[in-house]
């Protein structure tokens, strides 16, 4: 359940269908726990912005913005904006819940022999997979920077929004690491 979300992007106007636009106002949207992408219908006279986090139930006596999911969507019924807002907010989402997806670098297991979770991040091969568990049994990372700094590891945050987008765009592989299916 996705108590907060992230605004990709907002039409006034609503969706272009095939006869004509829909004239209700809409805003595309990435929950923050599960990351599932949704298409949301605000309250009347309620603007949104892209990049703004709100709440989707009412919290401490007051109202969300949002009336009502409308649906959940698929990458592809994004449109161009909230695919381009998509990287930067996916970051805001990393960055403000650190622990969550630093716990998958101290402790993604490996699946065989040959095979190591921390693989299925683009930009991380072998060596720098073995180099990153070398490091963690020593201690685990507390923080992005110390992650950067032990492994050269460039913004290890930009790879797990790397592989967020991958799994979103529906990008067939048999592990699902981050997304909600």
């Amino acid at each position: 359940m996705e108590n907060y979300a992230y605004i990709l992007d907002y039409l006034p106007n609503g969706r272009q269908t095939e006869r004509g636009f829909h004239r209700e106002p809409l805003a595309l949207a990435i929950g923050e726990a599960e990351l599932k992408l949704f298409e949301l219908v605000p309250r009347a006279g309620v603007q949104l912005a892209a990049g703004r986090r709100i709440p989707l139930l009412p919290a401490a006596g007051a109202a969300p913005p949002i009336d009502h999911v409308r649906r959940r969507i698929g990458y592809d019924e994004l449109t161009v904006a909230a695919r381009s807002e998509l990287p930067a907010t996916l970051e805001k989402v990393v960055r403000a819940n650190a622990p969550r997806y630093l716990r998958f670098f101290n402790e993604s297991p490996a699946v065989s022999r040959r095979f190591h979770l921390l693989e299925l991040l683009p930009g991380i091969g072998k060596k720098t997979m073995q180099q990153i568990v070398d490091e963690r049994k020593r201690a685990p990372f507390a923080s992005f920077e110390e992650l950067e700094q032990r492994c050269h590891v460039k913004g290890p945050e930009k790879l797990i929004v790397g592989r967020i987008e991958q799994e979103l765009s529906g990008v067939e592989d048999k592990y699902r690491l981050f997304v909600a299916p």
